[in-house]
């Protein structure tokens, strides 16, 4: 009946695919590889799921899921063939209420998580499934998208319709913390860096890709040291003359790569450097951040 529904299942990739493994696949030798498919998550009496999340740190059992007005905690059992519902909670409130999306956090031994819906953030305790924060009309509009500073356990940034990336304090949530009015169109993705989290990431519907350093509200505001054999001597010594003094935010780079709305960027786990954007445009575009300013923001 035309009617669209979307679900969530778990699946399992090819032992040679797994992290660890150094074989390189042989593309013109091997065949295609099949995901073999563990379990389902039942979503049929919660509703549309909007958003599915590991949790990030532990043994891979807990999955967070977003349904509708729904946050559904599963346990993957030992076999990983079946998922078991073991807490949940839902929305209230005036209107149909539905979650947009969400992010669980890495601090607080992860027993924290933060959601959007509508134009509203709010942080929910996965131990007892309540309310620890709202954020009610965080930004103009839909807020589409938030992450976790990964170094500092109560900074978080969220992005939405209204063009604008915020940062927020937990322990202070009146006001954002700083805001980016770099977009032109809706903001659907904020990435914080994993290893240097004064790096952003934003991608918009206005084609465009931003890299920013937000380094006044970073946990390295006064730059970070590389490796000493990373250094010339003649950079070493420049480095040593060189005093130290707090790093003006400014945006790195803007990236124009793409001929239509970008819906998604993401930066390598393997290599902090390393990041890629996914447009309507059918393209997939991997980035680097550029080498003078790399070192530039180390120094």
């Amino acid at each position: 009946d035309s009617k669209v529904m979307t679900c969530a299942a778990v699946w399992r990739m090819p032992k040679e695919l797994e992290s660890g493994s150094h074989e390189s696949p042989d593309d013109s030798s091997s065949n295609t590889q099949t995901l073999e498919l563990l379990c389902h998550l039942d979503n049929t009496a919660h509703g549309n799921m909007a958003c599915v999340m590991w949790e990030p740190m532990g043994d891979g059992k807990k999955i967070i899921s977003l349904a509708d007005n729904n946050i559904l905690l599963w346990d993957l059992q030992e076999s990983s063939a079946e998922a078991v519902l073991s807490s949940s909670a839902a929305l209230e409130g005036k209107g149909q209420l539905k979650f947009t999306s969400g992010r669980w956090s890495p601090h607080h031994n992860c027993t924290q998580i933060a959601t959007a819906n509508d134009t509203t953030l709010r942080g929910w305790d996965t131990r007892s499934m309540r309310q620890i924060y709202c954020i009610e009309n965080a930004h103009g509009q839909l807020v589409r998208d938030l992450d976790f500073n990964p170094n500092k356990q109560y900074y978080l940034a969220s992005c939405g319709d209204d063009c604008k990336v915020k940062f927020w304090d937990t322990r202070n949530v009146t006001e954002p913390v700083k805001t980016l009015e770099e977009h032109s169109h809706w903001v659907w993705n904020v990435r914080y860096n994993h290893s240097h989290d004064q790096l952003i990431l934003t991608g918009s519907s206005d084609s465009r890709v931003i890299l920013s350093n937000m380094v006044s509200i970073s946990s390295e505001p006064f730059g970070h040291m590389v490796d000493d054999d990373e250094l010339s001597d003649q950079e070493d010594q420049h480095q040593e003359e060189k005093i130290k003094e707090p790093l003006q935010d400014s945006v790195i780079a803007t990236y124009e790569e793409h001929e239509d709305s970008v819906y998604a960027v993401e930066w390598s786990s393997a290599d902090p450097w390393l990041f890629a954007s996914l447009s309507y445009d059918g393209r997939l575009v991997i980035n680097r951040v550029p080498r003078a300013l790399k070192y530039h923001i180390l120094l």
